[in-house]
């Protein structure tokens, strides 16, 4: 597991230096076995590791790793932009079994993050955040994003912006089936992950509406 996290570590990581690896290991193959079929795979094999190199990463460290916690020690802004944002570039400790802490480094291009989402969501510079990595190699880390306290934030604002667009329609027209339907089902979603006493007797308030418009 160690050496599979070292491997993942560097080409999710490095992924430059893994194009030139790839070329000389299937450039060598190529040219002992005297067959140019082994070139084929180094430009499929490339792009794959540049899209999905860090969400390999992710899946394997979340599937095979243990949790501890990290802190992000440095942010620096870099002058290279990925869709129209700048990439950062993190420096951070991550805390061993034995409680000590090792240094690592990730960038936005190379971070792995869980759950794998088409989002790259950083934590907070100087806040302990939860992690997952192999040990014996503790600076090859995913980050548990949800797990997180702005994760968790994260999650609760985004089961709240349905409930409040609801509302809206809801206070604009009582009598609309869908409406109500809507913001039934709005509530239901919200009270499934967090309880709310108000929330609750809205939802049934507005079952017993509803039931009316069925009848």
């Amino acid at each position: 597991m160690v050496s599979l996290s070292k491997i993942l570590f560097f080409t999710s990581h490095h992924g430059f230096y893994t194009v030139i690896i790839l070329f000389l290991v299937f450039g060598l193959l190529s040219a002992v076995t005297k067959k140019p079929l082994f070139l084929l795979p180094i430009i499929p094999l490339a792009i794959l590791n540049g899209f999905a190199g860090q969400f390999l990463n992710a899946w394997f460290l979340n599937k095979y790793g243990v949790e501890s916690t990290a802190i992000i020690t440095s942010d620096v802004e870099t002058n290279s932009t990925l869709n129209d944002q700048y990439i950062h570039d993190y420096e951070a400790i991550v805390k061993k079994k034995d409680g000590k802490y090792v240094s690592t480094f990730f960038s936005t291009m190379s971070a792995a993050i869980y759950p794998i989402e088409n989002a790259i969501r950083i934590p907070q510079v100087d806040k302990p955040f939860p992690v997952k990595y192999i040990p014996g190699y503790e600076k090859n880390i995913v980050i548990l994003y949800n797990q997180s306290d702005e994760g968790k934030i994260l999650q609760k604002y985004e089961l709240q912006a349905p409930v409040n667009s609801a509302k809206i329609k809801y206070d604009a027209d009582p009598s609309n089936k869908e409406f109500v339907e809507e913001y039934i089902s709005a509530l239901e979603n919200y009270l499934k992950n967090y309880d709310n006493p108000g929330y609750k007797t809205k939802l049934d308030e507005l079952k017993k509406e509803l039931d009316k418009m069925k009848e």
